[in-house]
Parts: structure tokens; C-alpha cells; sequence
């Protein structure tokens, strides 16, 4: 897929033919600055086109500054730090364990509530996911949204984890790139690729859908504890934000800008690649239009990080969540 540099998709402005809406009454006259860290599968990257041409966040007097990461692990600093507000669209299995050592972290608000990822394989012999002990597997950083899901998956359908070699790839995209490669064996890409995966060399595995793992919370918002206190009203107005996106790609009434966003953003792709991540989004609904992550989802995160020894204990959901946020700004939408 041809793209245009990432920072350049992410930050697109007018270059992507923008519509404008009228902004919401009550906030201040200057746009409010918000630096944000998202990963950089291919769906975040058409939401994120979609935001700007619909211009949500401007919508609540909003300037984002939007730096996209192929890796949710790295993310972690650069919150802490405080290098950028938050991230509204990430994995965040790996905010927990670092919360246990000390880390004043919370998640804030869901993103996508259902994987959207399959694994691939560009080796004849590689069909199912069984077929994968005695080889190698693409992934992200241990503990990271891609490892953690991938293996599970193998967990699931009986696959002996321990026969099988996983690597640290990276983003699902350098991923994919080295599956095609044979680089490894299998790796995870976007679902809405399965359409088009002959045309790139690739098969999915025919067990290897991530969508039927539901209760795998697979992004999120998340911030820090000193960016709450003291950027509150704007982290709720950026909530309210990416609720209005949520809500709004999960319209039928919306194809037509959708595709339109993706066209200007991924130069060059072809239109079916565009077609069925729309239809992905409207077969599976992925998204939080209440914003909301539930008690039994933080946990069931928790503990499958213990399932993974990079956690001891399931943290309690104050400590670990503040859900106050997403709440305001679903008071903003009415």
C-alpha cells in the first residue's frame, strides 16, 4: 500500500479536504493545544484521517498534534513524561504492569473494543495455527497489544506456545512486510485484509481471526495521573472527540466521507482496501460509542498479563482506571 509518510497522515490538515462543523459553544476562543500517541495500524490511520477531514476535535476548540507509534510499550514514557498528553487509540495491556511498579497511569476511555487483527502466512505449508510449532511467529514487544494477542490466540486453539519461536517485529504493517518477506512464518495483520491477501502473496490461517476473541480489549485511552489534574477539560473535550468519530463511522450514512478520507490519506491504494475496512467497521461495530471499559474487561486484561508473568496481581479498578473523564464527555455530545 503506497502511503504518504505517517506523521504526514496523521497531522493531515487542509490537505485532506477538510469539512467543517460547527464548533461546540463554551469553550475558549483559542483552540486548546493536545499532543497525542496512537499506534499506526492501517484502521487507526484511516480514523485518523477521517477525524481530520471531519475536523471532530476542532469541533471542541481542539488543536491536536497527533504522533503516530508502531509500538504501544514506547507510548509509556513519552505519557509519563508528559513529551505527550495521552494516547485515545492504543493497546493498552502493558499501562498495567507499569502502574504496579509505580507508574501514575490511568486509562481513561475505550477505543476499539474488538481485535481487528488475523494472522497471515505466505508459506503454502502454514494453514492453520497448529501448523505454526517448529516455526516463527511476527510480533510486537512482550507484553505489547500484538504479542499478547497473538499468543493468545495459539493458547486458545491448542498450539504448544513453547514449540513456536516469536519475534519482535513491530507495527502489524512491519509485520506483514516480513511475513511477506519470509522473514517468519505467520504474523498478525489487519482483518480487512483477508479480500486482498491473495493479491499480496499472503493466505489467512483458518483459525486465525482475532474479532472472535471479544473479550480482549484491543485499544484504548490512557493518560497520566498529572495530566489529569491539569489538563482535565481538555482530555474530556478530546474524549468527546474520538466519541463522535466512534459514532459516526458506525452510520451507513457515512461511506461515502469515509472513503473519500482514506483516498486522500493512503495515495495511491486501491479503493477495495478502503471498502473492506468500511465493511469491517460495519460488520464487527469495533467501536466504544460509549467510551465506557467495564470493571471485568480491566481485570480480564490484568490477568492475562499474569497469564504472561509480566503482572502479579490484578490491581484494583481505581487504581488502574478513572472513568469519570469518559463520562463528562459523553455529557458534551447530549
Amino acid at each position: 500500500m503506497a502511503l504518504r509518510s505517517r506523521r504526514h497522515i496523521l497531522n493531515a490538515g487542509a490537505a485532506l479536504g477538510l469539512v467543517g462543523l460547527t464548533p461546540v459553544r463554551g469553550f475558549a476562543a483559542a483552540p486548546a493545544p493536545i499532543s497525542l500517541a496512537n499506534g499506526v495500524g492501517a484502521l487507526n490511520m484511516s480514523m485518523a484521517a477521517v477525524m481530520a477531514q471531519e475536523r471532530f476535535f476542532e469541533a471542541f476548540d481542539l488543536k491536536p498534534t497527533i504522533l503516530g507509534v508502531a509500538d504501544g510499550s514506547k507510548i509509556v514514557g513519552a505519557v509519563l513524561s508528559q513529551s505527550v498528553d495521552a494516547s485515545t487509540m492504543s493497546g493498552f495491556g502493558q499501562v498495567f504492569p507499569a502502574i504496579e511498579h509505580g507508574a501514575t497511569l490511568k486509562v481513561i476511555a475505550g477505543a476499539a473494543m474488538r481485535p481487528s487483527l488475523t494472522l497471515f502466512s505466505a508459506k503454502p505449508n502454514v494453514v492453520n495455527l497448529k501448523d505454526l510449532e517448529g516455526k516463527t511467529i511476527g510480533t510486537g514487544s512482550l507484553g505489547a497489544l500484538l504479542h499478547q494477542l497473538s499468543v493468545t490466540l495459539l493458547r486458545k486453539h491448542g498450539v504448544d506456545v513453547s514449540k513456536v519461536r516469536v519475534v519482535n517485529i513491530g507495527s502489524s504493517q512491519d509485520i506483514l512486510r516480513a511475513v511477506r518477506a519470509g522473514v517468519v512464518d505467520a504474523g498478525a495483520g489487519e482483518t480487512a485484509l483477508i479480500d486482498d491477501a491473495a493479491a499480496l502473496g499472503l493466505h489467512p490461517l483458518v483459525d486465525g481471526n482475532t474479532v472472535e476473541s471479544p473479550d480482549y480489549t484491543y485499544q484504548g485511552a490512557w493518560t497520566s495521573d498529572e495530566t489529569i489534574r491539569t489538563k482535565r477539560d481538555i482530555l474530556v473535550r478530546a474524549l468527546a472527540a474520538c466519541a463522535k468519530l466512534y459514532r459516526f463511522v458506525q452510520l451507513p450514512d457515512a461511506k461515502d466521507a469515509f472513503i473519500r478520507a482514506c483516498t486522500a490519506a493512503f495515495i495511491g491504494a486501491p479503493v477495495e482496501q478502503h471498502l473492506a475496512q468500511w465493511n469491517f467497521i460495519q460488520t464487527y461495530k469495533p467501536f466504544a460509542t460509549d467510551l465506557l471499559v467495564s470493571d471485568e474487561r480491566l481485570s480480564t486484561m490484568q490477568e492475562l498479563n499474569i497469564s504472561f508473568d509480566v503482572q502479579s496481581r490484578v490491581l484494583p479498578p481505581a487504581q488502574v482506571a478513572d472513568m469519570t473523564l469518559a463520562r463528562d464527555a459523553l455529557k458534551l455530545l447530549g
